[in-house]
């Protein structure tokens, strides 16, 4: 007697969530439980946990209300809502100044300590802690959108240009004008040549 393998069945992708939301709204729930917790961690990183535990769920208010409008070419909603997660951030840009300059005092950033393998923690490191907060908080918005979305959650240039709204080459000058910016802050700094290191390999 042969026993049968049950294969898992495959999760609906977010497109699919999406589109059963419109007519089971309660559906949607399935997409927070997938992607709050990312967005939480982006949204700390850049205007401090209290602030986040309210904008995260804006977010995914505002993505709610929108879901009628969402492409289901898109089987990954992610891009979309670091999109609409950035923009709330717009409205709370002097707060997020304020947190880049707090973090010139404070130690390593909690948040980030559980993402250690990734690269831009290492541009984080205490000795160049203030320089490199200082730079952030003097990026043009716009740019510091670009650089901390492929920076810290690793998207690509296309899920950027998708999150934001803008052409792939607006994110690509965007970028450049960021590193540059930051680049030359960490001159002589024990992290040059590590940022050299990233700017070089992509």
């Amino acid at each position: 007697m042969t026993r049968r393998t049950t294969r898992p069945v495959p999760l609906p992708t977010d497109a699919a969530v999406i589109e059963a939301s419109r007519r089971e709204p309660d559906r949607f729930a399935s997409l927070f439980d997938r992607h709050a917790p990312h967005i939480h961690r982006y949204l700390a990183r850049r205007v401090g946990r209290q602030a986040a535990d309210d904008l995260v769920a804006e977010t995914f208010l505002v993505a709610f209300g929108k879901r009628g409008a969402y492409d289901p070419a898109f089987r990954d909603a992610r891009p979309w809502l670091y999109g609409i997660a950035t923009n709330l951030v717009g409205r709370h840009r002097r707060e997020e100044v304020r947190q880049f300059r707090l973090s010139r005092a404070a130690g390593p950033d909690p948040v980030q300590s559980d993402y250690s393998e990734r690269a831009v923690v290492n541009l984080t490191a205490q000795s160049v802690r203030a320089v490199l907060a200082d730079a952030l908080a003097g990026l043009a918005e716009p740019d510091r959108d670009v650089l901390l979305l492929i920076a810290w959650e690793q998207l690509s240039y296309d899920e950027v240009a998708r999150a934001l709204g803008i052409p792939v080459g607006t994110v690509r000058s965007r970028l450049h004008r960021a590193r540059t910016k930051v680049r030359q802050a960490l001159v002589g700094t024990p992290a040059a040549a590590t940022y050299e290191e990233i700017l070089t390999n992509e």
